[in-house]
């Protein structure tokens, strides 16, 4: 028998990407020959980043990881499985809230498109973080520099500043 190279799809709107979604990209690139950021767009969210600038960072972020790629999408995340040819969805998981609805949505993506998805546990400093929270405390004045990558920090206080006139 031959080995098949495993590649799995990180799908997320990463808006922005924080520092549990660089936890999970480090381990799950250990898990997988591939692993490709696939940045979806969340038409319900009021997105900080367009897709593209989020693209842009996060391939800044993964330059020196090989086997990991980045590419933006506005399709059914299943969908863009199927065109990339992925193996497995890879998610990460923060809390049982995130395990109920990870479950579903596993499920669901199982059954629908004969995709498995693998779940990685955060690691304990980022059980709390998430995307919407970061961009909340951000848009709110408070201090998120602990929660995302540096560089990605600096684009948020641009875009903070930019939203307020300021």
């Amino acid at each position: 028998m031959q080995y098949k190279p495993i590649k799995a799809i990180f799908p997320g709107s990463f808006d922005p990407i924080t520092n549990g979604h660089l936890d999970v990209i480090k381990r799950g690139v250990k898990l997988f020959d591939r692993v490709i950021v696939a940045v979806g767009q969340n038409p319900l969210k009021d997105e900080l980043f367009t897709s593209e600038q989020r693209v842009a960072m996060i391939r800044d972020l993964v330059a020196d990881m090989p086997r990991v790629s980045v590419e933006g999408y506005d399709c059914l995340t299943v969908e863009f499985a199927r065109q990339v040819k992925a193996d497995v969805m890879l998610r990460g998981l923060r809390n049982l809230t995130d395990v109920q609805y990870e479950f579903q949505l596993a499920m669901t993506n199982r059954s629908v498109a004969g995709i498995e998805t693998v779940f990685i546990m955060t690691s304990e400093e980022f059980g709390f973080v998430n995307s919407t929270m970061v961009r909340e405390v951000a848009l709110l004045g408070g201090d998120v520099s602990k929660l995302i990558p540096v560089s990605v920090y600096e684009e948020v206080k641009k875009r903070v500043a930019e939203r307020r006139g300021t």
